[in-house]
């Protein structure tokens, strides 16, 4: 009987081995790495391993899930993986939404973005879905107009009415925080913000929408998206666990989609 139940035993064990996964889901820094660690913790107990791989830049994830050194990323809003996909052919698709992080505007001068001065420098990210970003919420705050027509991914080219003179400093989107000594304001992604020490909820002059079309996704490679582990990782993601976590911690700066 003895011989029976360590046999017993050693197949359940087998089992259990056989069903475990282990996935590298790529992320940038901050709020996405943060939220991912709990993902993981709760993912863990269903069978999947999950290892979180941080990328400094939004532009290497897509290419590093693209050639499979990852199996899903964690960073990107939808117009972000449009475009990417229209630019550079990525068969990737999304397989559930995460977050959505208002951009914020920020300045080590100003307390107000009233205060804007004549001939002002805004620093905003240099990617075409961040930048356009940045251009509507500058929009939306009435200092500058853009031609219609341009969707969610204008330039400054398309600025057709800048009444103050503004001058657009295009910066990679992650070193826009330090770019603050040398602007009057810059437009700021939170999970770079909060990286960099900024609260979203105290340190900004203005805010984006909360009902801008910026929720973000899990991304994978298309084939994979009906894969097991995908479901765990989406499951383990929309868990109340996880929901509670963000709640918390980011205290409204990062909104949950589910």
């Amino acid at each position: 009987m003895l011989r029976l139940a360590n046999v017993a035993s050693a197949l359940a064990l087998s089992a259990a081995a056989a069903m475990a996964q282990d996935i590298k889901v790529g992320v940038s820094p901050g709020e996405h790495a943060e939220i991912m660690e709990e993902v993981a913790k709760v993912a863990e107990p269903k069978g999947l391993t999950i290892e979180v791989v941080e990328f400094s830049d939004y532009v290497i994830p897509n290419t590093a899930l693209a050639d499979g050194d990852i199996q899903a990323n964690s960073f990107q809003h939808r117009p972000y993986l449009e475009n990417q996909i229209k630019d550079r052919g990525f068969d990737l698709v999304e397989i559930g939404t995460t977050i959505t992080t208002p951009m914020g505007v920020y300045s080590d001068k100003l307390k107000d973005i009233a205060d804007l001065p004549e001939g002002a420098k805004i620093g905003i990210p240099n990617d075409p879905t961040n930048g356009g970003r940045a251009l509507l919420i500058l929009q939306d705050l009435g200092l500058i107009k853009l031609a219609e027509g341009t969707g969610l991914v204008p330039t400054p080219l398309d600025v057709t009415e800048n009444a103050k003179d503004l001058t657009f400093l295009e910066l990679d989107a992650a070193q826009l925080p330090r770019s603050l000594a040398d602007t009057d304001a810059s437009i700021i992604n939170t999970n770079y913000a909060l990286a960099a020490g900024l609260n979203p909820n105290s340190d900004t002059i203005a805010m984006e929408k909360a009902d801008s079309p910026y929720v973000n996704i899990i991304v994978v490679r298309k084939g994979d998206e009906n894969q097991d582990w995908a479901k765990k990782l989406v499951e383990a993601y929309h868990s109340p666990e996880v929901k509670a976590f963000i709640d918390e911690k980011y205290e409204g700066s990062v909104l949950t989609s589910w």
